[in-house]
């Protein structure tokens, strides 16, 4: 039961190309913005669609499958575990984070479907 504790896993389509980065070690880091909706009848009866945005950071070996096969549009699923962090922005103000560090991904095709 401890493996689900920190699970996310989420389906949607991609808000922009995947912002791929080396850092200093040579590892590859890619930030996804996820887009996931939600259709549902409000009291009026009415179809309403929500998006829900997320932000999601791949590494070494997914993010370089991030970078060779996904555009903006792309339907992916993935699955990894919600990450909190925090830091202080260019005018001193301590910024909030919750992200997705993806452990798996699956390219499921979809509008654009990939490059």
């Amino acid at each position: 039961m401890s493996t689900l504790q920190n699970k996310v896993q989420l389906i949607g389509n991609l808000g922009a190309d995947p912002d791929v980065r080396t850092i200093d070690s040579g590892k590859k880091m890619a930030r996804l913005s996820i887009a996931t909706n939600e259709n549902y009848r409000n009291a009026k009866g009415e179809t309403v669609k929500e998006t829900q945005w997320h932000n999601a950071i791949a590494w070494g070996k997914n993010a370089e499958l991030a970078e060779k096969y996904l555009a903006k549009g792309s339907q992916i699923a993935i699955e990894g575990k919600l990450i909190n962090r925090n830091y202080v922005d260019k005018e001193g103000t301590k910024k909030y984070v919750t992200e997705v560090q993806v452990n798996d991904i699956l390219f499921l095709g979809g509008k654009n479907g990939g490059k």
